[in-house]
């Protein structure tokens, strides 16, 4: 199931906008977390066309944080790429990212990230993400208008739903998992000397994105599981 999450927009009639092309592609879910704008006006009704049912079955939420509790992926979107230096802003494009929700099971909660009009996502709601995603663009012009980004996603993702039977069978890693990985990591990563912490603090942020990034099984997570624990009783001395 994915749901658009647009983050304190702005103007009502993008978010008509955005309800109308999820109608083109068949998506029903819209969260908006705290708006800046009225989101039911004449503007974004007028915006929205035959879409104003996704608009009054909006659900607004007041704090992005939110969103971790209630998604098994929260997925950014962000027209400002990082750099190697920048690991947080590191994206997938869109057909990737289509690619890698298809061979997710329907049942999996997805939210799609979409960050305000002027500035889109802190760096913070970044690093709250799993991963992220980014258009290529013009580097002489790279900003999308809101819908139209939304509608390029969309369109990516839809291509790719509903024809793959070849992940049948296989169950992905939950958040619970893959939260237990992680510290599971971080706890190996403790025993480590680096030069400085922020050396340390960039192999935390770059191996949790290469994680989440895999979309691991709930097998592959278990047994990276069992490779850190035993890794943690080597440490403790020889098993006796």
């Amino acid at each position: 199931m994915i749901s658009v999450v647009l983050v304190e927009p702005e103007v009502p009639g993008n978010v008509g906008a955005v309800a109308r092309v999820m109608a083109n592609f068949d998506f029903n879910r819209l969260i908006l977390v705290k708006p800046n704008c009225n989101f039911l006006s004449d503007e974004a009704r007028n915006r929205a066309k035959w879409a104003n049912r996704i608009l009054k079955s909006a659900r607004v939420v007041k704090d992005f944080r939110q969103l971790r509790e209630e998604f098994d992926y929260i997925i950014g979107t962000t027209g400002r790429l990082g750099s190697d230096y920048n690991i947080s802003r590191t994206p997938l494009s869109p057909e990737l990212l289509g690619q890698k929700i298809r061979s997710l099971p329907k049942s999996k909660k997805v939210a799609v990230v979409f960050g305000r009009e002027g500035n889109g996502l802190t760096n913070d709601e970044i690093e709250a993400c799993d991963f992220i995603s980014s258009i290529s663009t013009s580097k002489k012009y790279h900003s999308l208008n809101l819908s139209q980004a939304v509608g390029v996603f969309l369109y990516e993702i839809s291509r790719w739903l509903g024809t793959d039977t070849i992940t049948e069978g296989f169950i992905p890693a939950d958040r619970n998992d893959r939260d237990q990985l992680i510290k599971m990591f971080n706890s190996a990563l403790d025993t480590l000397v680096f030069p400085t912490p922020q050396k340390k603090e960039t192999q935390r942020i770059v191996w949790r994105r290469v994680l989440e990034k895999a979309i691991l099984t709930k097998r592959e997570s278990r047994a990276l599981m069992g490779f850190f624990s035993q890794l943690a009783r080597q440490r403790k001395g020889p098993h006796r």
